[in-house]
């Protein structure tokens, strides 16, 4: 469409459609754009809205782009954008459009037939959220198989656990690595839940209240490869729910990853010394020459930072927006882009590096001969002799200050100095005194019981495993719920 010929009869200014275009961030949504077009001029050729001859010629011209995009990694430029025309290239989708015309000529112009840029460009984000999606549940696979490798070689390696970042109680390391599994598993739950929303197609909801053509949009979402459409149209093109809820899930994603790396940080220090990261995966000091520093762990705690202000930016964007289409829209392509790709590099960084840990077992049992963290193994005892937990907390307390008062541990006493506290005490109380004694008296599902930390095990490897059904379950739609299209 030329300025002469259109509502406007001057050029938009330079420096206006410069600060508007989309176009340096949404290039990356080419292959969606051409996806969605071929779809869209499929299902108007098979409704006689256009002709089959311009619908073959059309996309024939967008199969060819796909390719020289395929193969140049980008969109090429068009010669026909600049900023004397109204309709210039400042967006992906007349980007595209101006590309087909210098291939085709005026016969492109049809392919914009009963559509606008408001509902192909709710589409494209749902093509990329979706694929994006698959991809980082692909890389939390990854990620979680590291954990479940490293814990199936520690299955008796007995640590610290801790509470505010105090010594709490012995646990097996393998259980503390099953945490992470598990939350990285409902990080996977929770991209899964979003792509129920994610998968229908908004095309055909035109600007804001459909289209006078009689188009087919179910026919459109089916050769996507989408469950269902977005039922109203105004909806289609206003919301940005789906966008939102991407990036909610991402920024939970990056807190994970960054509380993974925090550990890693501190195990990697001297005052620790629980582990030693790869070298691939650490880096040295401009000046100090022995210096091993935990780069990688860091870098991943301090972008979570970048996927928490996209979340934000998102929701201060749409909060206070009228219906339908507003161009403050615009800007959700950037976060969006951009916690993808951070998510999705962060996760594979970290299962590499995870991968290159040696933790150090002789160095965690130095750790435990504190034994302070077995105090609660006693209260326990008591309590099972009847003693009411909290009077068997108190009396525990007592023994644990008198302890650090003389600089002796709880192994230290004599049976006859228990009894002091409590004739309860008997002798068997003594042989509780032992971090693999403590791990093996738990008893609760779940706990760091040795047997179930094996069953843990075990049952990750066949959730995670290859192939495996949650594996599969995860990189394809979920089957329909019951009531919905």
């Amino acid at each position: 469409m030329s300025r002469e010929r259109g509502r406007f009869r001057k050029p938009m200014d330079p420096g206006a459609l410069a600060f508007s275009s989309s176009l340096p961030v949404d290039r990356q949504l080419a292959r969606e754009d051409i996806e969605g077009s071929l779809a869209h001029v499929a299902m108007l050729a098979k409704r006689r809205i256009l002709p089959p001859s311009s619908a073959k010629r059309i996309a024939a011209g967008l199969k060819r782009i796909d390719r020289e995009v395929a193969l140049a990694g980008t969109l090429p430029e068009s010669r026909r954008a600049g900023a004397g025309n109204r309709m210039a290239a400042d967006d992906i989708h007349m980007a595209v459009e101006s590309l087909l015309t210098s291939r085709i000529g005026g016969a492109a112009g049809m392919l914009h037939t009963a559509r606008s840029r408001n509902d192909q460009v709710a589409l494209d984000e749902r093509l990329f959220l979706k694929r994006r999606i698959i991809a980082i549940q692909t890389s939390i696979l990854k990620l979680q198989r590291a954990f479940v490798g490293q814990a199936s070689r520690h299955r008796l390696t007995i640590v610290p656990g801790y509470t505010h970042l105090q010594r709490a109680q012995p646990v097996l390391f393998a259980h503390h690595l099953l945490a992470y599994a598990a939350m990285f598993q409902r990080d996977a739950e929770r991209l899964q839940d979003c792509l129920w929303r994610v998968d229908l197609s908004p095309l055909g909801a035109g600007a804001l209240a459909g289209t006078t053509f009689s188009i087919d949009r179910r026919q459109v979402a089916r050769s996507l490869g989408l469950r269902g459409i977005v039922e109203n149209s105004i909806d289609a093109v206003s919301d940005r729910d789906v966008q939102i809820e991407f990036l909610s899930a991402c920024a939970i994603t990056m807190m994970h990853l960054s509380r993974l790396g925090e550990e890693l940080v501190l195990w990697s220090s001297s005052e620790w010394d629980f582990a030693v990261i790869g070298e691939g995966f650490a880096t040295g000091s401009s000046i100090m020459p022995q210096k091993r520093n935990p780069d990688i762990a860091e870098l991943i705690r301090g972008k979570s930072g970048r996927t928490y202000g996209n979340l934000v930016a998102l929701l201060t964007v749409m909060k206070g927006l009228p219906l339908a289409y507003n161009r403050d829209m615009q800007e959700d392509k950037e976060p969006l882009i951009d916690s993808a790709r951070t998510v999705e590099e962060s996760l594979t960084v970290a299962a590499a590096m995870l991968g290159s840990t040696r933790f150090r077992p002789g160095r965690f049992s130095g750790e435990m001969k504190q034994d302070s963290m077995l105090a609660t193994d006693l209260a326990d005892y008591l309590a099972r002799k009847g003693v009411p937990f909290r009077k068997a907390h108190a009396v525990v307390g007592e023994i644990a200050r008198s302890c650090a008062g003389k600089g002796v541990g709880l192994r230290d006493l004599s049976l006859k100095e228990y009894k002091s506290y409590s004739p309860l005490f008997e002798s068997d109380a003594l042989r509780l005194l032992q971090p693999l004694a403590s791990v093996r008296a738990k008893r609760s599902e779940g706990s760091t019981n040795p047997a179930q930390v094996d069953r843990a095990i075990r049952r990750w490897v066949r959730v995670l495993g290859g192939s495996g059904s949650m594996a599969k379950g995860r990189t394809v739609r979920q089957p329909r719920r019951r009531g919905q299209a």
